[in-house]
Formats: C-alpha cells, structure tokens, sequence
C-alpha cells in the first residue's frame, strides 16, 4: 500500500465516521447505558478525537512528521464538525445543543492529534524500547 492510498482512506474513513456522526444525532434517543457520571462527555471526547486522528492521517508527513499546521487543522475541523453536531442536535426533537459536549469534543480531538502528532514523531525512539521489552 503506497502512502497516498493510505492518506485517501484515511479521509474517506473521516468523511464516513462523520456521516455516522451525523445520524446518530439525528436519533430522538441513542440507547446507551449510565455507567458513570459525565461519561456523556467522555463519549463525546474519544468520538471527535478518532475523527481528530483521521483526519491528521489524511495528511502527507514532513520531515516524518506532522506540523503544527496539519495537526491545528484537524483539531479546527473536528472542532467545527462539534459545533455543527450539537446546532444540528437542537433541531432534533428529544434532543438539545450543549456546550459542555462541544468543549469535550474539542478536548478530545486536541489529545487524540497531540498523540498522534507525538508518536508518529517518536515512532522511531520507541520501537527499539518496545523490542527490548519482548526479549
């Protein structure tokens, strides 16, 4: 597989985890079970923060690494797609626009590209600490 196929399926796997995002917005409920307190929020930060970390992995690397740029750019995007999520829910009867879900969302998709971000930049520092803990 050639690194700009594997860029394009990252954008297509994105584009197709908003489209689910967008229908499961649509639902009057979504049934899901209460575990804890603010686990709604927890929800919230680990969906964006996928979408966070497709869309950072649509992007080309330099210098083996991702720049600032592309990474603001994916949390900028997963960030607005947040914001549209929750004005789109307050259409939705049954359901209602929260700030406090659009802040997790954010939050969630600023660390999931930071890691990303990260790894992707000391994949090479890391691989030989993971070989030596197999031995």
């Amino acid at each position: 597989m050639t690194d700009s196929w594997l860029r394009r399926l990252s954008l297509l796997m994105a584009l197709s985890w908003m489209g689910l995002l967008f229908y499961l917005s649509h639902q009057t409920r979504l049934p899901t079970p209460s575990l804890f307190s603010g686990q709604d929020k927890l929800i919230h930060a680990v969906v964006y923060g996928a979408l966070a970390a497709m869309l950072l992995a649509s992007y080309p690397l330099r210098a083996g690494q991702y720049s600032w740029r592309q990474v603001g750019a994916s949390v900028l995007i997963a960030s607005l797609y947040g914001a549209s999520d929750e004005l789109h829910q307050s259409f939705v009867p049954g359901r209602s626009a929260e700030v406090g879900d659009w802040i997790a969302d954010t939050l969630g998709a600023l660390i999931a590209a930071l890691a990303v971000a990260w790894l992707v930049k000391n994949r090479r520092a890391l691989k030989p600490a993971a070989e030596n803990k197999m031995l």
